[in-house]
């Protein structure tokens, strides 16, 4: 038999400074990591693969020769370096040799290794419904308060979506704008039935995206149903407003329409002002005047996508309930959540914060191409979009945000300095599962996760799926946190020893450049 020597050389850890060591290692366990054990057990929770998405094939495949031909295609200017970092973010996203957490049992020692995120904000369908979970979560159980809540959805004209996608701090100034009209005409109403000094409230999403993977910025405003006002005792009661009528979402409209139309006359823009954006990215300013009007390509070579789908389907042209439409404008306000149906209010709340893409939408065509599935089919009957890869990867590119750009936005009552706030959001722990939550002690509290800004991954696992990812498939004892590691020689070290990859897989090498005109799908 071999001496100790010889053994100690094939540890995994063998060569590793000692105080690294002991951080990764102590204390000593025999190896029993899930998913390499025959003896452990199937389990309802399984770690993706990210490679296995046509995601990430048509990214990886081709994101070299995109940037590469972006680059060339304006003088060596190319993409912002933030779009740039978020396709290679996503090529790293999930992979064990990126960096990984690492969880044990306290009981038997079985181990389980998860892989770290890219935390990218643009198109990343994991990284997307995680904050998604996440912000829903905190806006059901520490923001909105236990009334009714209404859903206002505004859109608008095609060509002020392309100069809002650059301008921030209009895109606040709108979301204002909208709030500020739904409540005076809330406010109206409470005063013609004798309510004083009342005030409304709620939280606008910014919203970049279309149903089509374009470029379509509009809000989502999840506003108070009503207004609260100070009572007679001296504590703030809620008073409901009916449902509005057609008529009073159109007078809604009519007073949002001209302050948008004054806000872009004080900044000297019009719907047709395309200088600024094409100052900060000439390339990037392409594709987005592109992607708004939806179309693929450049210059005279741009054209529709392809339309798969069946027969027309027929739609009736009668004017739904809660809905106005004017100069492009198209304002919408027939979804409510009564109080006391949380779990409605929070799919609400997940469906204004859900992420541009979800990786079953998209496929590949024999010819190397890219099908998008769409949410709805179309009056046409068309229910998938086909894209040649660049062209796909042109329209990923323009719905990433710039960095430090907040798109959740709260208003009125539930803005962050209202002198209300207080009083007016909701302090309810969320209801118990009947599962401890991730990583706790007797000592702690029942909703230690819920007291943080951000949540654990296990209990927004629990919260989202029903599935107790931290509970061990062994023995069925509890998983924690042991050791968190980066890209690093001992990352290597382990996931070799366990006989996983020890890189990331690289994206293809650009090709050589094909003419520019190619990007038209």
């Amino acid at each position: 038999c071999h001496g100790r020597a010889f053994l100690r050389t094939q540890h995994p850890a063998h060569g590793i400074a000692r105080s690294a060591r002991r951080r990764a290692f102590w204390p000593p366990t025999r190896w029993h990591v899930v998913g390499t054990d025959a003896r452990v057990p199937a389990v309802e929770y399984a770690p993706r693969d990210p490679s296995a998405s046509a995601l990430y094939a048509v990214v990886g495949e081709h994101v070299e020769s995109f940037l590469a031909e972006a680059a060339r295609m304006r003088d060596g200017q190319s993409l912002p370096r933030f779009v740039e970092d978020e396709f290679r973010g996503f090529l790293r996203c999930g992979f064990l040799a990126g960096g990984f957490a690492r969880f044990r049992c306290t009981g038997c020692t079985t181990e389980r290794l998860v892989a770290f995120s890219c935390k990218g904000r643009g198109f990343c369908p994991s990284c997307g419904g995680r904050r998604m979970a996440e912000r829903a979560a905190h806006l059901v159980d520490h923001v909105l308060p236990d009334v009714p809540v209404r859903q206002w959805v505004l859109t608008l004209p095609y060509r002020l979506r392309y100069v809002l996608a650059w301008r921030h701090d209009l895109c606040r100034r709108v979301a204002r704008i909208l709030h500020g009209a739904i409540e005076r005409h809330l406010r109206t109403w409470a005063q013609a039935h004798g309510v004083a000094h009342p005030r409304g409230g709620g939280v606008a999403v910014l919203q970049r995206f279309g149903g089509s993977v374009n470029l379509n910025v509009h809000v989502h405003a999840l506003l108070l149903d009503g207004v609260f006002a100070r009572a007679a005792g001296g504590g703030l009661r809620f008073h409901a407003a009916p449902a509005p009528s057609s008529t009073d979402v159109a007078e809604v409209l009519a007073t949002i329409v001209p302050r948008v139309r004054a806000l872009l006359t004080r900044h000297d823009l019009d719907e047709d002002d395309a200088s600024d954006p094409g100052d900060a990215s000439p390339v990037l300013a392409d594709w987005a005047a592109t992607s708004v009007e939806g179309l693929v390509g450049a210059g005279a070579a741009r054209r529709r996508p392809t339309r798969l789908g069946a027969a027309a389907i027929a739609t009736s042209h009668a004017q739904a309930p809660c809905h106005a439409q004017w100069e492009g404008f198209d304002l919408h306000a027939g979804v409510r959540v009564p109080a006391g149906q949380r779990d409605r209010l929070e799919r609400v709340c997940r469906y204004a914060l859900r992420p541009p893409l979800a990786e079953e939408r998209i496929t590949t065509t024999p010819d190397g191409d890219v099908a998008v599935h769409l949410r709805r089919p179309w009056g046409d009957g068309t229910t998938h979009l086909v894209f040649e890869p660049k062209a796909f990867l042109a329209r990923l590119a323009v719905l990433v945000p710039r960095p430090r750009v907040n798109l959740v936005l709260y208003h009125g009552v539930l803005a962050p300095r209202a002198a209300w706030r207080r009083e007016v959001v909701a302090t309810e722990a969320p209801q118990a599962t009947g599962v401890p939550p991730a990583d706790q002690s007797a000592a702690e509290p029942a909703c230690t996760a819920s007291l943080h800004r951000g949540w654990r991954w296990a209990d927004l696992m629990r919260r989202v799926f029903a599935v107790d990812v931290l509970a061990c498939p062994r023995c069925g004892g509890r998983l924690r946190l042991i050791a968190t590691l980066d890209a690093s020689g001992v990352t290597r070290r382990i996931l070799g020893h366990l006989g996983f990859s020890t890189e990331v897989p690289l994206p293809k090498a650009p090709r050589a450049p094909p003419g520019l005109d190619d990007w038209a799908s």
